[in-house]
């Protein structure tokens, strides 16, 4: 996500107008997450609306501008599995088991040991882990975005991801096989 921390910083102060920069900048990678993640264009655009209506209203609580992008990505991705409930229910679909659907999610507290991990990265690490894994954009995407050399992409995303590794194994969570423990 494109927005700068003191942005984000100057949106949870009250300043209107870097909210609705906020609104503006998320709006486009917002709205590829929540694509990629709902089960039709209609639900994409509604968690987008009501990711965007969050962060208008609840902007301030958030507490620090490194969980920003995850917070963020998090209620759109609650909202597209919501609606996708809604819909099932209202329209008595059959052959999708929406219980195997949460089934499949991440544990609440592994996700939030997650989240605390990439937030935890240093900066420069935590940028080029979140354009790649999580807005999935190209190595050469990134290095154009952030001014880096494809290499230097490479090099830092490896490093995220192991730290992060390595404050999920401290949790628990992974095995001496490289699995997490507790999922398939």
């Amino acid at each position: 996500m494109k927005a700068s921390a003191q942005l984000v910083d100057a949106a949870r102060g009250g300043d209107t107008q870097a909210i609705a920069q906020l609104l503006t900048q998320c709006q486009p990678d917002l709205k590829r997450f929540a694509r990629r993640t709902c089960s039709s264009a209609e639900d994409a655009e509604d968690a987008v609306q009501a990711a965007l209506w969050q962060l208008y209203r609840k902007i301030g609580a958030l507490r620090t501008a490194a969980t920003f992008a995850v917070w963020l990505f998090r209620i759109v991705e609650r909202e597209c599995f919501r609606l996708f409930r809604g819909r099932k229910g209202a329209q008595g679909q059959e052959g999708v088991d929406v219980e195997a659907v949460a089934a499949q999610a991440l544990p609440l507290d592994l996700r939030l040991d997650l989240s605390r991990a990439i937030a935890a990265l240093p900066e420069a690490w935590r940028e080029v882990l979140i354009l790649r894994d999580v807005d999935e954009l190209t190595a050469p995407e990134v290095a154009q975005q952030l001014g880096l050399g494809v290499e230097a992409v490479k090099s830092r995303l490896h490093r995220a991801r192991a730290m992060v590794r390595e404050r999920l194994m401290a949790s628990g969570y992974w095995n001496k096989d490289g699995g997490i423990d507790g999922l398939r």
